[in-house]
């Protein structure tokens, strides 16, 4: 295990994915949403933040707030420390000009495999082919929540676009399909080019699991392929997991994966210092 002092020295270190949601009375959520999250406010993500020993979050714009982004951009006018994912599509009023000045560094899209990819307040991939020009004029990224069984038939498209490409979740890996699954080396094959990056999240693929380390080869698989394109994010508040995960036990399973502190560094600190400055 390599204890939380190795790494993230210097500058600190990063938490790429965390969601915010009211106080209700100020920002109340979308009418048409499919979840009624409970609230997780500003202040105390910036105490997990602090207990994490991280001095960077990135904010990702959840559906439940449909195409309002006011929580969002608050936070960010408020903590300059604080980076965000906007959720967008073309016929939105929100200019993707000048988002960058105000702390947001990409705009974030849906496609998963199953009968229904998207759902109220999220943009598709459809969304995304039609926005790259203006996200890449705009200096943004598109991040993209999918999965291993959707990303072989998107790959050629995903590499065509004029711009950075982050999947989060870990590209939703199939534990039970192992790390020579088709998708998982899809995957592998994206990350290998550095167009595309991938936020290491693995619980959410491990969830019913008695075997917690059962993603630690698709980890390892990952920065052996290329660990310059690689960041960690927590999930914080976990929505819809119950019970939550620790976020320091997620940091913490994370590092001891990671194989060396030089490694953990690199996608804790000077990875997402590429990505979200």
């Amino acid at each position: 295990m390599i204890d939380s002092a190795s790494a993230g020295s210097g500058v600190a270190g990063w938490d790429c994915h965390a969601h915010l949601f009211g106080p209700y009375d100020s920002f109340p959520l979308a009418a048409e949403r499919s979840y009624t999250p409970p609230e997780a406010i500003e202040s105390a993500y910036l105490a997990l933040l602090s207990r994490l020993d991280l001095g960077h979050g990135v904010l990702v714009h959840p559906s439940a707030y449909g195409k309002d982004h006011s929580l969002l951009l608050h936070a960010l006018a408020a903590q300059p420390a604080l980076r965000g994912v906007v959720v967008v599509q073309p016929d939105d009023a929100l200019a993707l000009g000048g988002l960058r000045e105000r702390g947001v560094r990409g705009a974030r899209f849906s496609h998963r495999s199953g009968p229904s990819t998207n759902f109220p307040g999220s943009a598709s991939f459809d969304d995304l082919c039609a926005l790259a020009p203006e996200l890449a004029d705009a200096g943004l990224h598109a991040e993209l929540w999918t999965d291993c069984k959707a990303l072989p038939a998107i790959a050629p498209q995903l590499l065509n676009l004029p711009i950075p490409i982050v999947i989060d979740h870990m590209g939703g890996f199939d534990v039970n399909a192992g790390v020579d699954d088709a998708g998982f080396r899809t995957l592998l094959d994206l990350l290998a080019t550095g167009k595309v990056w991938v936020k290491l999240c693995a619980y959410r693929n491990l969830l019913g699991l008695l075997d917690g380390q059962a993603g630690r080869p698709f980890q390892q698989r990952m920065i052996e392929v290329n660990p310059e394109r690689l960041v960690w994010g927590s999930d914080w508040p976990h929505l819809r997991v119950t019970p939550a995960p620790d976020a320091a036990q997620l940091l913490a399973m994370f590092k001891d994966w990671a194989g060396s502190a030089a490694v953990a560094d690199k996608v804790l600190r000077i990875n997402p210092e590429s990505l979200y400055r």
